[in-house]
């Protein structure tokens, strides 16, 4: 089994579930073929013409409003997708080394470490498998939104220079063309909120192992705990520079698409108001519970790291350190000094992203919801 796990491919490791073989099928990592122009190139042709479409549109305000969210919602999944292109030596090396790192664990004789590894490849795997659920029923509900409206619309919106897109046979090419985007966008949006989910979670992963080495240091004799300490101190350098690496990767996204959802999930709100079926409204709601379960989702495991890397200083001070000799003590501190500053994965380079941080963004979008309402009210 270790032998089949030392060979194993980096898009087949288990704690990633289906994401990197989506990603490597896609030629977005580990490959470079024609699959990723198929897949942006569409989308950014799209993309320009969205912008164009609500600049010139007289359609009625809630499909303007459904528009603007979906023209956001294109433009942050194709940076998503050039980023991958772009960057994908940085992020194929940030995979390796995780890798690396993941094999030692799976390495580990302890069976503790073991249980550990199961819980988070279990739960990657299941928050994997229910985001890209999410993602298949918000591609259904972009096809079926038109239908249940009273004017003939596409599901996005789009603009061709001397072409009505609402008349046959044009509407039905356009209709059929955009049905079969909507899965390569899924394919594009939500396996990287799977990528960094796992990239986060295996950050948790090195905390709880780091915490329980050293509550398990008490069960040593006295002459291994020192050698035990500095390699504790050492796999926190490692977790440290796995961090640094991950936020060097996707501290600029997360500021983008802090300020995406922020913008996606105002004017879903308003969209929710002056939706003019039943059947849109719940529509509505579907999209709105895809984007606010992929962004809850990413807020909660990077408020999770932070907490988790705090406490690797607590359990460094429950290791009886009193009995042990000054220079060893002197080792606990260095590393109980180092441990008070958590980990945090990082929106702009500046802010940690934590629960907090989300509450504040959630009143500010109510404040503008409450503002469009009054204003369009």
């Amino acid at each position: 089994m270790r032998q089949e796990l030392q060979t194993m491919s980096t898009p087949d490791m288990p704690i990633f579930g289906v994401t990197l073989r989506l990603m490597k099928f896609w030629s977005y990592l580990f490959v470079h073929n024609w699959r990723r122009y198929l897949a942006l190139t569409p989308f950014a042709l799209i993309n320009v013409t969205q912008y164009v479409d609500i600049y010139l549109s007289s359609e009625r305000l809630d499909f303007i409003i459904r528009n603007v969210y979906l023209t956001v919602l294109f433009t942050n999944t194709i940076v998503r997708g050039v980023l991958l292109c772009v960057q994908r030596g940085r992020y194929e090396r940030f995979l390796e080394l995780l890798k690396v790192y993941y094999l030692q664990l799976l390495n580990s004789s302890d069976a503790h470490i073991s249980e550990l590894i199961a819980k988070t490849t279990q739960l990657s795997n299941l928050i994997g498998r229910i985001n890209l659920l999410m993602g298949i029923c918000t591609c259904i509900g972009f096809v079926t939104y038109p239908i249940f409206g009273s004017e003939r619309v596409l599901p996005y919106g789009m603009y061709i220079p001397g072409i009505d897109k609402y008349t046959s046979p044009a509407y039905e090419v356009f209709f059929v063309v955009q049905v079969i985007m909507a899965p390569m966008g899924c394919c594009m949006y939500i396996p990287y909120t799977n990528l960094i989910v796992t990239f986060t979670l295996f950050a948790i992963l090195m905390c709880q192992v780091l915490q329980h080495k050293l509550r398990t240091l008490r069960q040593l004799p006295g002459i291994r705990v020192r050698d035990e300490i500095i390699w504790c101190i050492r796999y926190q350098l490692k977790l440290a520079g796995l961090v640094d690496a991950m936020n060097a990767l996707t501290t600029h996204l997360h500021l983008l698409e802090f300020l995406c959802f922020g913008a996606m999930l105002c004017v879903l709100l308003f969209s929710l108001i002056i939706a003019p079926t039943i059947a849109q409204f719940i529509i509505v709601i579907f999209y709105m519970i895809m984007i606010f379960s992929n962004t809850v989702v990413l807020y909660y495991v990077a408020n999770e790291l932070y907490f988790q890397s705090f406490y690797i200083s607590i359990a460094a001070y429950e290791i009886n350190w009193m009995d042990l000799d000054i220079e060893t003590q002197k080792v606990v501190k260095f590393l109980i000094m180092r441990s008070q500053k958590p980990l945090a994965v990082l929106v702009g380079g500046v802010y940690p992203m934590n629960l907090k941080m989300l509450q504040s963004l959630l009143n500010v979008i109510y404040s503008f919801f409450t503002l469009l309402r009054r204003v369009y009210g």
